[in-house]
């Protein structure tokens, strides 16, 4: 049976949970479809946040697993160098639980949730509106009609498919969820931990990150290069395990993902009746193999856009409503920064020129250079993409003249 709404929202993750709870705030007719079953499933995020984010988007304590103040940078070789602030300067998130919480808080809102679909497709209707064919997890197909229709389907861009003439980055990633003793979980809570050098994994980085007591996530990722040997990133992670004594912990959940954005984010963010938000339109930055933030970030510029053009005609063509929609790139843009193309740039410079000695001493020059900052200093440079804080010891590096 088909179901009628203003807006479909495909996609129940951070940007698409947010969008579809702030557009039924207002009062909005909308429907929020997902496939999968459970949102608790599939839960790959490292997810660690500032606390301005945390701050700025309302995350609740539900969602958030730990708190951290520092962090721990091991490598190139075994050379560990540390960081730590006084107070909290962010968390690590539970993604499952963030999830839940968006499409809990949206049904309140009065979204209509409905999970275990997948989008095939959808088409505009020579009338006006739009047509969208979903299959169930039984393989049954149904039909959503709508005026709008947002693809937050993510790095797989469902409805709208790979962007045009933009050439994809793309970084895959392996995460165990680990269960250890108090005095193991103690030695490396409050602290973000990163490996980074060939020597740990090659044209990546490992992670360890504090959960709730008595678990932590350990994860590897990397940027994929065409034409290059890479090792399997099972074995990367495996030796990960070995080398900071963590072999012998059970394993609660194994999971992985993939992130994939184009470095300069212009690629069309909307088609006809058809917009593009989160990891769909390149929100997933490349240097941290960051979403969340970013996502959450999309769905606010979108949202009063959105809303407006809803009620100043479904059919989209009034003139208030197209011109709402026709900022919506560059609001995003403005408010993701000037410095988002840089990052990554310096993520593909980074993480591809880690596959042998040459490439781990750059990274030992950089790292060598931090040795000044602060800890939030650092929070500023790796979240905030601040490389003014580094000065101009960084210039060099940055304009791949070392």
């Amino acid at each position: 049976m088909a179901t009628h709404c203003q807006v479909l929202v495909v996609g129940a993750g951070p940007a698409g949970g947010s969008l579809a709870g702030r557009l039924a705030a207002e009062g909005l007719d909308v429907v929020l479809v997902d496939r999968l079953a459970d949102l608790r499933q599939a839960a790959f995020s490292s997810a660690a946040l500032p606390r301005s984010a945390v701050e700025r988007f309302g995350l609740p304590a539900c969602v958030q697993a730990a708190q951290w103040r520092g962090w721990q940078l091991v490598g190139p070789g075994d050379s560990q160098r540390c960081w730590d602030a006084p107070e909290s300067l962010g968390a690590v998130l539970d993604f499952g639980a963030l999830r839940l919480w968006l499409a809990e808080r949206a049904t309140a809102a009065g979204v209509q949730l409905r999970l275990g679909l997948t989008a095939l497709s959808c088409r505009e209707e020579p009338g006006g509106g739009m047509v969208t064919d979903l299959r169930g997890a039984g393989g049954e197909r149904t039909t959503i009609r709508s005026a709008w229709v947002v693809d937050a389907s993510g790095e797989g861009r469902a409805l709208l498919g790979e962007p045009p003439d933009h050439t994809l980055v793309s970084g895959v990633g392996v995460e165990w969820l680990l269960e250890v003793d108090e005095a193991r979980w103690r030695s490396w809570s409050e602290r973000l931990s990163f490996f980074m050098g060939s020597r740990w994994v090659q044209q990546g980085y490992g992670w360890i990150f504090p959960m709730q007591p008595g678990q932590l996530k350990l994860g590897v990722c990397r940027l994929e290069q065409a034409g290059h040997h890479q090792p399997p990133l099972a074995g990367e992670l495996q030796s990960l395990l070995e080398r900071t004594g963590l072999a012998d912990a059970p394993v609660l959940d194994r999971h992985g993902g993939r992130i994939r954005s184009t470095i300069r984010r212009r690629e069309p963010h909307r088609r006809g009746r058809l917009i593009g938000l989160g990891d769909a339109v390149s929100t997933a930055n490349l240097l941290g193999g960051e979403g969340i933030r970013h996502a959450l970030l999309a769905a606010e510029v979108l949202a009063p856009l959105l809303a407006r053009a809803v009620r100043n005609g479904g059919d989209g063509h009034r003139w208030l409503g197209y011109h709402a929609l026709g900022r919506y790139e560059a609001k995003l843009r403005r408010a993701l920064g000037w410095r988002w193309s840089l990052s990554g740039r310096l993520a593909r410079r980074t993480w591809l020129g880690l596959n042998g000695p040459r490439g781990d001493a750059r990274l030992e020059t950089l790292l060598s250079g931090l040795a000044g900052c602060s800890a939030a200093d650092l929070s500023a440079l790796l979240f905030e993409y601040r490389f003014e804080r580094y000065g101009a010891r960084a210039l060099p590096y940055l304009l791949g003249w070392r």
